[in-house]
């Protein structure tokens, strides 16, 4: 799950950064309404959280223009103003959820998840292929009813494909997906965790999930 944060109070930002990847997801964040925006336009994210009182473009503007221009990504907004108009304004602009700060991180996270699972194409928590289950909620995978103990960047490989299923993935994709802007790994990462994923999810099963596209990429499919 990728998740952009905008926030220009640097600490802050740094500190819900770190929560929301100890929550396990991939944190880009920036510090303007105008950065947000760019991010926007050049990334796929599950949800934003977005300050509105910013530099050169305000949280308000951003989101309208994100909106205007099609892009319906949730949006949590951080702000100091709580007054009824305030929160009117914030969510006529766009908002999916208004924050007064100061605020509990505890609530923040549960937030977050709310407005991701409201927008979320798939209501169920659960994604299946084949005997595969993958569970969202409760981040547990089974297969075959037996539990499949993964490591957080493996589940979040494995999340991604499940959610993508039937889908071919390029490496720039699940790279984009699981992976910050600040990112600069080695050139075959995907292919270790894919070896990995494959080790503990498809070894003694007959029928293969994860299938390579040579040239191309990777595909999760149960058919």
């Amino acid at each position: 799950m990728r998740l952009l944060i905008a926030e220009d109070e640097k600490r802050l930002n740094r500190l819900i950064r770190d929560m929301m990847e100890d929550e396990g997801f991939t944190v880009d964040s920036c510090y303007s309404g105008a950065d947000a925006l760019e991010y926007v336009r050049s990334a796929d994210y599950d949800a934003i959280i977005m300050d509105v009182m910013m530099p050169e473009m305000n949280g308000l503007d951003a989101v309208r223009t994100m909106r205007a221009e099609g892009k319906t990504t949730p949006v949590l907004f951080l702000t100091a103003k709580d007054s009824i108009d305030d929160r009117v304004t914030g969510l006529e602009s766009g908002g999916d959820y208004y924050m007064v700060k100061p605020f509990s991180f505890r609530e923040l996270i549960a937030a977050v998840r709310a407005i991701m699972r409201k927008y979320s194409e798939n209501k169920s928590s659960v994604y299946t292929a084949a005997d595969l289950e993958l569970d969202t909620a409760s981040k547990v995978v089974k297969r075959a009813g037996q539990v499949i103990e993964l490591t957080r960047r493996e589940y979040a490989l494995l999340e991604y494909m499940m959610r993508n299923k039937g889908v071919v993935l390029t490496r720039e994709m699940i790279e984009n997906s699981l992976y910050n802007f600040d990112y600069e790994g080695a050139s075959n990462v995907i292919d270790v965790y894919i070896g990995y994923l494959r080790k503990k999810m498809d070894t003694g099963y007959d029928k293969k999930l994860i299938h390579t596209v040579w040239g191309v990429g990777w595909i999760l499919k149960d058919d």
